[in-house]
C-alpha cells in the first residue's frame, strides 16, 4: 500500500485486507485507519460510517473481479472450457491470497455474507445483488453450453447456475478452515458432474474442444 495511492484507495484496500483475514465486526475504523496510513479524523471525510465504507469494499471488490470474470468467459473456446478456466483460477488466487496473508483467507463476500447474516440490511442486499450478477454471468455461459449440445437444455437454468456459485462458494470455505487451497483442485471436476448429471468424464472432454 503505497502512499502514492489516493487515501480514499488506501482505506478501500486496508478494508478489504482486514475484513478478508478477520472479517467485519473484529474489524475498527482505528486500525483501518492506521493500515491506510490515514488519520482518523479524514476517515469521515470519506466514508460517513463503517457501512459506507464496507459497501465501498464490496463494489470496489467486485468491481475488479468482475473483470476477471467477464475476461475469462468471454475469452476464445468452448462454453466449458471457459467455465472450466473461471473454477480452476480460485486455487490459483487462494493460493495467492495464502502466499501473502500467511493463510487462506476465503472469499472475502462469501465471509461478509455468512458473518453478518440478519445484521446490516444495506451491506446484505448488495451482496445478494453481487452473487446473483456472478449467476447471471455464469447462467449465460451455459445457455452458450446447452445451445452447442455439451450440456443439457434442462442444466442451462439459474438454478443450476447458483448452486454452481454455492459449489465455488462451499470449496473455498473448506478451504480457507483447512488452510489448504489443495482442496480446491477437485472443484471443476465436482462441478462438472452437477452439470452433466454424473458423466463427468463427458463433460471434461466437452471442456477441451474449441
Amino acid at each position: 500500500m503505497g502512499r502514492s495511492s489516493t487515501a480514499h484507495e488506501r482505506l478501500l484496500d486496508a478494508a478489504c485486507q482486514l475484513m478478508r483475514r478477520r472479517g467485519y465486526a473484529s474489524v475498527g475504523v482505528a486500525e483501518i485507519c492506521a493500515l491506510a496510513d490515514v488519520r482518523k479524523g479524514s476517515f469521515y471525510h470519506f466514508f460517513e460510517s463503517k457501512q459506507a465504507l464496507t459497501l465501498a469494499v464490496i463494489d470496489s471488490h467486485w468491481a475488479g473481479q468482475r473483470m476477471e470474470w467477464v475476461a475469462t468467459l468471454s475469452q476464445p473456446g468452448s462454453p466449458l472450457d471457459r467455465l472450466e478456466q473461471l473454477f480452476r483460477a480460485t486455487r490459483t488466487t487462494q493460493e495467492a491470497l495464502r502466499e501473502t496473508a500467511g493463510a487462506v483467507s476465503g472469499c472475502l463476500l462469501a465471509n461478509l455474507a455468512l458473518e453478518l447474516s440478519g445484521q446490516e440490511a444495506a451491506v446484505q442486499a448488495r451482496l445478494r445483488e453481487v452473487f446473483e450478477d456472478e449467476i447471471g454471468l455464469i447462467l449465460s455461459v451455459l445457455e452458450e453450453a446447452a445451445a452447442a449440445g455439451d450440456i443439457p437444455a434442462a442444466s442451462a437454468g439459474r438454478g443450476t447456475a447458483r448452486a454452481m456459485v454455492a459449489q465455488m462458494e462451499g470449496m473455498i470455505l473448506f478451504a480457507k478452515l483447512n488452510d489448504d487451497p489443495a482442496l480446491l483442485d477437485e472443484l471443476w471436476a465436482q462441478t462438472a458432474r452437477l452439470l452433466g448429471a454424473g458423466d463427468a468424464e463427458a463433460l471434461e472432454g466437452a471442456a477441451g474442444r474449441a
